[in-house]
């Protein structure tokens, strides 16, 4: 039996089901295939403590619900305010369950077209058509979008990694380790989520991995390790044998009842050691499944091998017409912005609807007309920075791009990449983004400011840059003042800087 459709989407985890939202509320064809019996697979096992990281700030003394999700981690983009993550849980870093009700609830409320129970075993490209094999069934598409998350665990190449117990399978009670020395293999939130849970009980925990922590409040990336995990690291440096080490693991073994792992420091002069351990567990991430794909179009990957490599327009680099939605969007901005989180992937997957309606149903990219005028672009730029949270969220990723003729056309959430393949030859075209300072700050929590307009370029926190290109190439770029509560409205901090900047620009048309 065999179906055809326009767009046919592959899994309905958070990613699947935005992306079917907005095709439905286009209009299109599409249809998304499950291969579970319900929605929000990945979240029924993980993470393995059930605690998300992905904040949930119900209490922000906004009252536009734009600005709310600036703090809205786990909403996903639509219509019904009823169906808006804060009204299924208050707390700080929600129950992994609440995602798994909501979203559940977010299919059914909207009747998107999915179909559960529905594995796909294969797709092929065939004369221009992508043919999904699913349970005798064949469905037909022009587009193939994959939205089927992370498919398995990452699994490092070391000797004896087999003996290791991994995340995925790891007890979630601290009591069973009691008095135990544990080595934990990896440092990202997997692992100091599992060692969090161990700390009241085992007599020594050890991360280890060739490269240092890297910690959500220097790297400002939500995927690096979060403040809530800090009491390991107090724990090291606390003298209670608890340690991060800075190794690889070159091999584990068995030893009677217990393991060995040889190791080599990295920050050591090579020096390597054996270490004892009761237990050996592995918190090295995820990896994307290429399993369902045959020849005719297979993706490649990105460096690294865990991720699809994808254009600016969130297309496979080497297969046409292969699109990726959710977590697996984020290799043009992996740890830098948010294409690996609902808050993130939400606003790419609102631009991606605009380009795939372009593409194969004809419908122009959405534009917005301006005079081309200097205090009115003023004015525009303000009040976007001031209120979009895909600007805020998909920071230096996201862009509204200013093509600028007798008229200015604003096209708006576009990938800064996208957008300047696309009109950056122009005459002159402006992209607005919202970006950070440098970071290589030695104390955070203690960065000399200098809040005068002329020096808005050394600003270290989140702040408006606006970029000029003409033909290609970068000609000007002005930095907005950073603001404590982020309001860029003040009419000598912010607004004359920017007007005296586009005041020039529009002057070398």
């Amino acid at each position: 039996m065999t179906h055809d459709h326009r767009y046919l989407i592959v899994g309905a985890g958070p990613g699947g089901l935005q992306l079917s939202y907005f095709l439905q509320r286009a209009g299109a064809d599409y249809v998304t295939l499950e291969r579970e019996a319900a929605p929000g697979a990945f979240f029924r096992r993980y993470p393995r403590h059930r605690r998300l990281i992905s904040l949930n700030k119900v209490h922000t003394g906004e009252k536009e619900r734009e600005i709310q999700l600036r703090w809205d981690w786990n909403s996903l983009l639509n219509d019904d305010p009823d169906l808006m993550f804060p009204s299924y849980s208050q707390e700080y870093f929600p129950h992994a369950d609440d995602l798994v009700r909501y979203l559940a609830d977010f299919q059914r409320v909207h009747e998107l077209n999915v179909r559960y129970s529905t594995p796909v075993e294969r797709v092929a490209k065939s004369d221009g058509k992508f043919l999904a094999h699913a349970g005798g069934q064949v469905f037909r598409a022009d587009c193939l979008i994959v939205a089927t998350g992370w498919g398995g665990p990452h699994i490092p190449d070391i000797p004896g990694i087999e003996l290791a117990t991994g995340y995925e399978d790891a007890p979630t009670i601290g009591e069973e380790f009691a008095d135990q020395r544990v080595l934990i293999i990896g440092k990202g939130n997997s692992a100091f989520e599992t060692a969090q849970t161990l700390l009241p009980y085992a007599s020594v925990i050890h991360l280890a991995s060739p490269s240092p922590v890297r910690l959500a409040w220097t790297s400002k990336h939500p995927g690096h390790v979060r403040g809530q995990y800090g009491a390991l690291l107090d724990s090291y440096w606390f003298k209670t044998l608890h340690g991060v080490l800075e190794c690889t693991v070159d091999r584990i073994w068995r030893e009677g009842p217990g393991f060995r792992a040889a190791i080599t420091y990295t920050l050591a002069d090579g020096e390597q050691a054996v270490l004892d351990y009761d237990a050996v567990l592995r918190c090295t991430g995820f990896t994307m499944d290429t399993g369902l794909f045959d020849a005719s179009c297979r993706p490649g990957l990105a460096p690294g091998g865990r991720l699809p490599a994808i254009r600016p327009d969130f297309q496979s680099a080497d297969v046409e017409g292969l699109y990726f939605a959710g977590t697996l969007m984020q290799a043009r901005d992996f740890k830098r912005a948010s294409s690996a989180f609902i808050d993130g992937f939400r606003y790419n997957l609102r631009t991606l609807t605009a380009l795939l309606r372009e593409r194969y149903d004809g419908v122009p990219l959405p534009a917005h007309e301006l005079p081309a005028d200097a205090d009115r672009l003023t004015e525009a730029v303000l009040q976007r920075v001031n209120h979009s949270s895909a600007l805020w969220t998909q920071f230096e990723y996201l862009a509204d791009a200013y093509v600028i003729g007798p008229t200015v056309q604003r096209y708006e959430d576009l990938p800064e990449d996208y957008a300047l393949a696309r009109f950056g030859n122009s005459d002159l075209c402006l992209t607005v983004t919202l970006r950070w300072g440098r970071r290589d700050h030695p104390d955070v929590f203690a960065i000399q400011r200098h809040p005068t307009p002329d020096r808005a370029d050394e600003c270290a926190f989140l702040h408006p840059v606006v970029r000029a290109w003409r033909r290609g190439e970068l000609i000007a770029e002005q930095h907005l003042l950073e603001d404590v509560q982020a309001r860029w409205q003040h009419p000598v901090r912010h607004a004359e800087p920017l007007r005296a900047f586009l005041t020039a620009q529009l002057a070398t048309r």
